[in-house]
This record gives structure tokens, C-alpha cells and sequence, in this order.
């Protein structure tokens, strides 16, 4: 043994012993232990509400992998089924319904469809309110009709209406009268061909009445129940008292106040 290892040995043998020594527990004890107990527990039901009510919307909205609720993706557009509510403006190229099935737009007041140009400029407007449908400029359909058992009534308040086809106009009534009123004039023309009225009584309300020259008076005629119908020059329509003769010369002097 050499000296080092000794001196080594011996300083070891004289170290004291301690015979009753501390031991320190490592951990979390006491409150801080409850506390972290209780934390873990309200995240891990945190997490389970959360999960639950992400089931419970997707569930509800009807989630799927191609859309949710009545709205479907698909490869020709966007699919909408049922009824559908828009609180903001709605942008689309086309609208399509179902096959034989009708498209329905309701709102609780007016409903607008505006048509633009490229520039963003108005060029055909449709407003549906209670009193029917309102275009804002010329409208072109082949078929206008009315709903069963309700009336059709074609109206501009302060603008004329004008309806012209290139093959023809038909207008027919199949279970009702037609009737065309307006304030000024009213005109039907025919550039190439006629006008035909074609029925059992053709009535024309409020003529006006000639009356006779004064070279030639009849006390009969203020008791005239029999008159002709006599036409002026520029097409005025008026009546004249009838006699064995035409006597629409006599009575023409309303055509110079025409």
C-alpha cells in the first residue's frame, strides 16, 4: 500500500456518521395537489362539452362532405334544397329549379332583380309587390299569363304601353272579358295586313252624334232611336240620325271640330 492510498483510507475512517439523516420528499402535496386535480378535471369536461356541442351542431346544420344543410356543392354549381333564406344580396349567373318542380322567391315585401352590364350600369329591372310585377324597362316573353281564376291587367301609369311581335300579337280572354283602356288615345295598326273584329255584337260606347245641317232640319231626329255610323276623314267614328238615305253628309260638321 503506498502512502497516498493510506492517508486516502484513514481520512475516510474518521469521517462522522450522521445516523439520523433528513429525507426530503419530491412532489406535489396538500392544496397545490387538489388545485392541480381540479384544474385537469375541469379541462378534461371542457373538452367534452366543446366535443359535444361540435356533434351536436354538425348534427344540426347537417355537415356533410359535399355541403351542409340544403346547400350541396356540386360540379355544375351550387345545389340548394327546401326553402332557403337570404338576409344579404345574392350574386349568381343562373338559377335553376328542380325538374318539374317550380322556383318559388318569397319576401315579407318587395322583390327586386336588377340586371347590369359589364360597366355596372342598370339595363332591366323586375320589382313583384302586392299589385304585381313592375319592369323597369321592355320586357320579352312569349307567354304572360295570369294565376288560375285571377285576372290579367298589363298597366303603365305614366308611360304608354306598346306590345309588337314580328309574326303577330294574340291576345285572348277564354273565360273572361278583354278590356283596353287609356286616358289619351288608343291605337291599333296594322302596317301590312288588317284588323279584324270577329264577333256576335261589336258594341263602340260614347259617339258622339251629328247633327243635321241647318238647311235641312227634321223635328224627328231628337227623337232618332235608329243611327248611323259614319266615319271622318282622319278615321274619327260618329253617329248620325238614320234615314231612307245615308245622311252622314248632313251631320259631318263634328268632323271639323276633330
Amino acid at each position: 500500500m503506498t502512502r497516498e492510498q493510506y492517508i486516502l483510507a484513514t481520512q475516510q475512517n474518521n469521517l462522522p456518521r450522521a445516523e439520523n439523516a433528513q429525507l426530503y420528499p419530491v412532489g406535489i402535496y396538500g392544496w397545490r395537489k387538489r388545485c392541480l386535480y381540479f384544474f385537469v378535471l375541469l379541462l378534461l369536461v371542457t373538452m367534452i362539452v366543446n366535443l359535444a356541442m361540435t356533434i351536436w351542431i354538425l348534427k344540426v346544420m347537417n355537415f356533410t362532405v359535399d355541403g351542409m344543410g340544403n346547400l350541396r356543392v356540386t360540379k355544375k354549381g351550387i345545389r340548394l334544397e327546401g326553402i332557403s333564406e337570404f338576409l344579404l344580396p345574392l350574386y349568381v349567373k343562373e338559377i335553376h329549379s328542380r325538374k318539374d318542380s317550380p322556383l318559388v322567391l318569397q319576401s315579407d315585401r318587395n322583390v327586386t332583380v336588377n340586371a347590369r352590364n359589364h360597366m355596372g350600369q342598370l339595363t332591366g329591372q323586375l320589382t313583384v309587390g302586392t299589385e304585381g310585377a313592375v319592369f323597369g324597362h321592355s320586357v320579352e316573353t312569349p307567354h304572360i299569363r295570369a294565376e288560375p281564376s285571377q285576372d290579367l291587367r298589363l298597366e303603365s301609369p305614366t308611360r304608354s304601353l306598346i306590345m309588337e311581335a314580328p309574326r303577330g300579337v294574340q291576345v285572348s280572354a277564354a273565360a273572361g272579358d278583354f278590356k283596353a283602356a287609356c286616358r289619351k288615345e288608343l291605337h291599333l295598326q296594322s302596317t301590312e295586313g288588317e284588323i279584324f273584329l270577329n264577333a256576335a255584337t261589336i258594341r263602340l260606347g260614347n259617339l258622339p252624334t251629328g247633327s243635321p245641317s241647318s238647311s235641312s232640319p227634321s223635328p224627328s231626329h231628337s227623337r232618332q232611336t235608329v243611327h248611323e255610323l259614319c266615319v271622318c276623314p282622319n278615321g274619327k267614328l260618329y253617329l248620325s240620325p238614320a234615314g231612307a238615305g245615308s245622311t252622314c253628309q248632313s251631320s259631318s260638321n263634328i268632323c271639323l271640330w276633330s
